[in-house]
């Protein structure tokens, strides 16, 4: 949803819009992100595993990314002329998100197909088209 708050949803709409993207903090904090098509293999491979397996299985993507980057290649992508404003990084904003996939790896053979560029294509062709509904 174009207003769901998420940073990937929040920059691709800022840019699309050609409003400033904003960035809380400098931006040197890194963030995952593993596309919705690569979740949803995971998830099902986990409930199609053996009843044996145990968890807590991280599914997600371990290759970081600062969101500063992430802001940068959302304006490259889009062909935006978006600015980059900077606000107060909250105080229980995370420094640092990366799972650690090694036992979805392990007992599913799992691990992200989808990397960030691509993912970003697709989401950014996603939200062009509900935006201009």
């Amino acid at each position: 949803h174009p207003e769901d708050g998420r940073v990937v949803s929040n920059f691709i709409v800022q840019a699309l819009r050609e409003k400033d993207i904003t960035i809380y903090g400098d931006g040197s904090q890194t963030r995952s992100f593993c596309f919705v098509d690569d979740m949803i293999r995971g998830i099902q491979l986990l409930m199609n595993s053996d009843s044996k397996l145990i968890g807590p299985i991280n599914l997600g993507n371990p290759s970081e990314f600062t969101i500063l980057a992430l802001a940068k290649k959302v304006i490259e992508l889009t062909g935006s002329k978006s600015s980059l404003t900077f606000q107060s990084l909250p105080d229980d904003d995370p420094v640092q998100r990366k799972p650690d996939i090694t036992k979805a790896l392990e007992n599913l053979n799992w691990e992200p197909m989808v990397k960030l560029d691509r993912g970003l294509k697709m989401t950014i062709k996603y939200f062009q088209k509900i935006l201009n509904k």
